[in-house]
């Protein structure tokens, strides 16, 4: 059995656990997803499964990925996700379920952060800025930011303002707390990357 699933992020609560104490944990809706695609070694060059999650109804896919998920006899989905491990088990049209995880696993779970726009150094880079007093001229600039005679240009991966968040983010460790297979909810300590609605992909360490 592969290792990890995709699943859509609800959002955060807290529990309490056996001992009365009070644990922050972020809700997933971790599958079901069904295998698409097995992927071997002498026709692929390694081993790996594509599972599929979020069903939707057929006339939404495009008409080449219409012909691969009738290949594997199976729905169509949203989000496809290639998983290696163990898949001599798995065949296209079989089930992966929130079951594949236990209380106490560590896992890694790998989303989209939430975008924050267009900001400058000081949001972005946690720059400390200048003086906010009258007459500064040096309030919330990022400051010189050039190499005099030579080289005559910025340097690469200079620190400026830009585009925060929106990007791929893994946050690793956090621990399996509770495991609600009849309703695919996994429970895990602590926050996950991205808003509630986002698609995160849970991996076990």
């Amino acid at each position: 059995m592969i290792s990890g699933i995709i699943g859509k992020k609800l959002g955060m609560t807290q529990i309490f656990t056996d001992d009365g104490r009070v644990t922050p944990v972020t809700v997933i809706e971790a599958g079901p997803c069904a295998v698409v695609q097995k992927k071997t070694v002498p026709s692929d060059g390694y081993d790996a499964v594509q599972i599929g999650f979020l069903e939707i109804r057929e006339s939404k896919a495009n008409k080449p990925m219409t012909g691969h998920f009738k290949k594997a006899g199976t729905a169509s989905y949203r989000h496809l996700r290639e998983f290696h491990g163990d898949t001599s088990d798995m065949e296209p049209g079989s089930k992966v379920t929130v079951e594949i995880f236990a209380r106490g696993d560590k896992v890694s779970v790998m989303g989209t952060s939430r975008g924050k726009g267009f900001q400058g150094v000081i949001v972005r880079h946690h720059f400390k800025g200048g003086r906010a007093t009258h007459g500064s001229m040096f309030h919330r600039e990022p400051g010189g930011i050039g190499s005099s005679a030579w080289p005559s240009r910025v340097w690469k991966n200079k620190r400026l303002p830009g585009h925060m968040g929106n990007g791929s983010v893994t946050t690793r460790g956090l621990e399996v707390v509770d495991i609600k297979a009849q309703d695919n909810i996994l429970l895990v300590k602590g926050a996950v990357p991205g808003s509630p609605g986002g698609i995160v992909i849970v991996n076990k360490i």
